[in-house]
């Protein structure tokens, strides 16, 4: 919301959550939007509910037609693949899936400007515990590259971990010092405004942003005998080194 405002110049903004302004912050969020000339509606509405969803669309104003749609809905329900239940697979599948899904639905017959869905570098890289996580967003890559195949707008974006928050927070300071030591480290505020900046100008199906640590990458894979994996080979072109300073893999 503060990129579209600042960066991007939008005037009025529909944001959506399960509890709208019932949310942790989200008053606050509203009044900081407000002072920097962003007209707010705040609609609880979870994106999975087609019903509810179609209502908060239909009620935007004819004279502010949608111009463009950010999904940044996500839950996350870890554990190992024979413990991902038909219920633990739907609960991570259906902010994301059935999210996107009816947002694509729904605004099929709009000229929209941008189509964003924030997808995770699960996904592209593979994650411990996430294999219900990792599918609901490779599916959200895989719509981007839908849309586009149908001549609409169309950008998803594979984040890797946030420092300020994001599903990261929700992960232990043991999963975050295992992530560290695979050579993951954690993007800055600053640093994922500028890729989402970028990802969005660039209009490309998929961006992958994710602070890699490529000399760690390079040692790790050194030590395991395996040469570099075909993922990492336009980053990691060695493993005597590499890089020293983390990397926006994209």
């Amino acid at each position: 919301g503060r990129w579209l405002a600042a960066q991007a110049g939008v005037e009025h903004l529909v944001l959506t959550s399960r509890r709208g302004l019932a949310s942790d912050g989200a008053q606050m969020f509203v009044t900081e939007l407000e002072e920097l000339g962003v007209a707010v509606t705040v609609a609880a509405c979870d994106v999975s509910d087609a019903y509810a969803l179609r209502g908060v669309l239909d009620a935007i104003p004819a004279e502010r037609p949608l111009r463009g749609v950010i999904h940044t809905a996500g839950v996350l329900d870890d554990g190992i693949l024979s413990a991902l239940d038909q219920e633990r697979m739907r609960r991570v599948m259906a902010p994301k899936v059935d999210g996107a899904w009816n947002l694509h639905e729904f605004t099929q017959h709009l000229q929209l400007d941008f189509f964003v869905l924030f997808s995770s570098a699960a996904g592209i890289m593979g994650a411990p515990g996430q294999g219900n996580y990792a599918a609901a967003n490779s599916f959200m890559d895989a719509l981007a590259e839908h849309r586009r195949s149908m001549g609409k707008v169309g950008v998803s974006i594979a984040w890797g971990p946030w420092a300020d928050g994001g599903m990261a927070a929700e992960l232990d300071a043991g999963d975050q010092a295992r992530m560290q030591r695979q050579g993951v480290g954690a993007l800055d505020s600053g640093q994922g405004m500028a890729l989402l900046e970028r990802a969005i100008l660039e209009d490309q199906a998929l961006s992958v942003a994710v602070n890699l640590d490529v000399r760690r990458l390079g040692q790790i894979f050194e030590r395991g005998g395996m040469g570099v994996p075909p993922l990492y080979r336009a980053l990691v072109r060695s493993t005597a080194g590499g890089a020293s300073a983390p990397n926006a893999l994209k």
